[in-house]
């Protein structure tokens, strides 16, 4: 699933970790601002370093050029950030805005806790994609593992492949859509169906992540509200 770069973007600062230090690399891209000349960058060799491209807050966009560990790009809050191979657990969990897109396939908790922006994986991604999510869109163009969506607030889940077990337990108003097959909904979460907007919102994600995939083949999922307030007769779902 993941694609080599080869040669740097022209043009892009090229930052190389096989002989620069991971905190200087962040630090230096964290000190970027909104007004800076520097908006295009190339990181080679990342090496499976965890935390690589966290806390950016200009839109620059960055290129990273192999496989990361966990919470890449996190926090992330206005960069344009692609990878072109595989990350670890938790990639941009509690972003706020901007893009990251994954070429190949993700670990667990992707997208947790993020308030806005875009997320798109090529591959699968692991249990707990979008656990607690606020208000971030996911794609994946791949299937889930278990949990996904866990307490889900806000935001879409996007997912052309399968969903694990127990998908939007304890969900809120999060929307989650699915073209492939459940193996089962957790507590709280029901099919529901597809209104004008849900379509609208869709078809906008999908064309956003550029997906070949219709709007037709997909099934909507939300809460169904019942544990909002405890209820002694749902004392057992809790």
């Amino acid at each position: 699933m993941s694609t080599a770069l080869n040669i740097p973007a022209p043009g892009s600062v090229v930052f190389d970790l096989a002989t620069s230090d991971l905190r200087q690399l962040n630090g230096t891209l964290q000190a970027l601002t909104p007004q800076t000349n520097q908006t295009a960058w190339t990181i080679l060799n990342p090496r499976g370093e965890h935390a690589l491209a966290v806390g950016i807050t200009a839109p620059v966009s960055i290129t990273v050029d192999g496989h990361a560990g966990y919470y890449f790009a996190g926090m992330n809050d206005g960069g344009n950030i692609t990878i072109t191979g595989n990350v670890g657990t938790g990639v941009a969990e509690n972003m706020m805005s901007g893009t990251v897109h994954v070429l190949g396939d993700a670990s667990q908790a992707a997208g947790a806790t993020a308030h806005g922006g875009l997320l798109i994986i090529e591959g699968n991604a692991s249990a707990r994609c979008g656990i607690s999510m606020k208000g971030i869109d996911i794609v994946v163009k791949g299937s889930v593992g278990h949990m996904s969506a866990f307490m889900a607030q806000s935001g879409n889940l996007v997912i052309l492949g399968d969903a694990g077990e127990a998908l939007g337990d304890s969900l809120y108003e999060a929307r989650l859509f699915v073209q492939g097959t459940v193996a089962s909904l957790g507590a709280d979460c029901e099919e529901k169906p597809m209104t004008a907007d849900d379509r609208i919102i869709l078809a906008g994600l999908l064309k956003k992540a550029g997906a070949d995939a219709s709007v037709e083949n997909f099934k909507r999922y939300g809460s169904a509200r019942t544990l909002y307030h405890f209820h002694v007769d749902n004392a057992g779902a809790y």
